[in-house]
């Protein structure tokens, strides 16, 4: 198909799959989020595309692409089946459309994507699909299902970069704007991965009431969107985080930003932090009762975040929950995190004398505030340093008067609410001083979540350094986070980093931050 369609012939795309779609699709609720709009003073309103049979809205795309190429392609060519690439979500569309439809579909995912997908693939899809693992990443995967020797004369099923499935994304929009009968929408937050959910439902709302705002949410450390805005051209970002997995694209789909560039400029593009995102998977549980995946809740991260930049701006605003597909092992580090993306926590390491009476005074600095962590060991006979979680109402507000109390009492303290090696390891590792370990340097490396990566990881450092730290813990994601130090002659150290870069994975150097000096160095 010809991908330089315009608004108009977009729209009438968009009307088209509503019919398909709605032979594996629900037409999924427009629910108000109570809590929500108390608490922002706006009415909130959540798109529920966490409750297809799928539990994600990739199910539209994915059908509507496939039932397309039935509708236009040979017997033959349909009958040789598809193929496709994908994280999770776009996966289970895939199987699901393909045990719908009757016909073969090849599926490869990474190599770390969590068991829980690959079998519902496998559920999904049954004797119609085959599942085909290969490499650490979204980015490998795709790669690879466009090898010839993998893809043959097979029909390829993008999960973004596709004008049939912008379209089958797209009639998300066809039901908002029926919906919106009752509740005019005045502002929609949305979702931005590779694109294709924005472009389908922007599309079609700027053609129906070009007066709606269309904003963009993405994860702060897969933020493609913004990126080639900035530049005015598609780029490709040299990192992606994956904590929100369904959203980890490096570069926007070529037809999305196409879209996104001639017919509808959003309004905005916001950018969430993971702290931000758990705060907002909470924020849906306590209005629905159910746990959106980190993706799924990250167009509702994105309006609380505009709406407390935009105080004054006020009228019926929609988020789109587009996924529930979170495993349950990660339900750990997202309650962790809720708290600090809320801003109702600060962490802080604060050095208090080492003497009874210390931390009696210390409590009675912080008032009526709860602590709710304190982590300590013995190191020393004169200072203490402690780490400590104290509760808040608005971090932002009470935590500078709460750092000027401390400091004018001469208890030297560090806001380490923000400092990402401290939330996922130091909280955990506090109290580990030695004196007998010299020359430490300290970095922090993601592996992927698979058997073996830790030792390839270690063959390819040779075993020439002795591992002075270590600290791993898993959080239910593709990609373990881990903590080591390493002691390294100075003469010896380039030749540690050209290791490093060469195994491929990434790495922070922490040997300076302020949470290893105060509590392992």
């Amino acid at each position: 198909m010809n991908p330089m369609l315009t608004s108009e012939e977009y729209a009438a795309l968009i009307d088209a799959a509503s019919e398909r779609v709605s032979q594996v699709a629900i037409s999924t609720p427009l629910e108000s989020a109570p809590n929500l709009s108390a608490r922002l003073g706006r009415s909130i309103f959540l798109k529920r595309e966490d409750l297809q049979p799928v539990f994600s809205f990739k199910l539209r795309g994915a059908y509507n692409k496939m039932a397309v190429l039935k509708e236009q392609e040979s017997i033959e060519e349909f009958e040789r089946g598809f193929i496709t690439a994908s994280a999770g979500n776009h996966a289970q569309g895939v199987a699901f459309s393909a045990s719908k439809l009757g016909v073969k579909a090849t599926i490869v995912m990474p190599e770390t994507t969590p068991k829980i997908k690959v079998d519902a693939v496998k559920r999904y899809g049954g004797e119609w699909v085959e599942v085909v693992l290969h490499g650490d990443n979204f980015t490998a995967a795709l790669q690879h299902s466009w090898d010839p020797a993998i893809k043959l004369s097979r029909l390829y099923v993008h999960p973004y970069d596709d004008a049939d499935v912008i379209a089958g994304q797209g009639t998300i929009a066809k039901e908002l704007f029926a919906q919106s009968t009752h509740h005019p929408i005045d502002t929609i937050f949305i979702p931005v991965g590779g694109g294709g959910l924005l472009a389908g439902i922007a599309v079609y709302l700027k053609q129906k009431n070009p007066n709606i705002k269309i904003i963009g949410v993405e994860s702060e450390d897969s933020a493609c969107l913004k990126a080639a805005l900035a530049a005015g051209e598609r780029v490709i970002l040299p990192e992606v985080g994956i904590f929100a997995d369904g959203v980890a694209v490096a570069q926007i789909g070529q037809e999305p930003f196409r879209i996104v560039k001639e017919f509808m400029q959003p309004d905005d593009v916001i950018t969430v932090s993971t702290d931000e995102i758990c705060a907002a998977i909470k924020d849906v549980f306590e209005d629905t009762r159910t746990l959106a995946e980190p993706a799924g809740a990250l167009a509702v991260a994105g309006l609380k975040k505009y709406a407390d930049k935009n105080p004054g701006e006020k009228g019926n605003w929609v988020a789109i929950v587009s996924g529930a597909n979170v495993n349950f092992d990660r339900l750990r580090h997202i309650a962790e995190r809720t708290e600090l993306g809320e801003k109702r926590e600060a962490l802080l390491a604060v050095t208090i004398p080492e003497r009874p009476g210390s931390f009696l005074k210390f409590c009675e600095l912080l008032g009526r505030r709860s602590i709710t962590e304190f982590n300590y060991r013995y190191a020393d006979t004169h200072e203490a340093h402690i780490f400590v979680g104290v509760q808040c109402q608005d971090r932002d507000k009470e935590l500078p008067a709460l750092l000027e109390v401390l400091q004018q009492n001469d208890y030297p303290v560090s806001d380490l609410s923000s400092d990402e090696m401290a939330k996922l390891h130091i909280r955990h590792m506090v109290g580990g001083h030695t004196q007998y370990v010299e020359r430490e340097d300290l970095f922090r490396v993601e592996f992927p979540e698979r058997p073996g990566a830790l030792l390839h990881f270690l063959k390819g450092l040779g075993g020439r350094w002795n591992i002075s730290l270590f600290h791993y813990r898993n959080h239910g994601a593709a990609y373990g986070r881990v903590l080591m130090g390493l002691q390294v002659p100075a003469k010896q150290k380039a030749e540690l980093l050209a290791c490093l870069d060469k195994l491929g994975y990434p790495y922070w150097e922490e040997v300076s931050n302020p949470a290893y000096r105060l509590f392992l160095e």
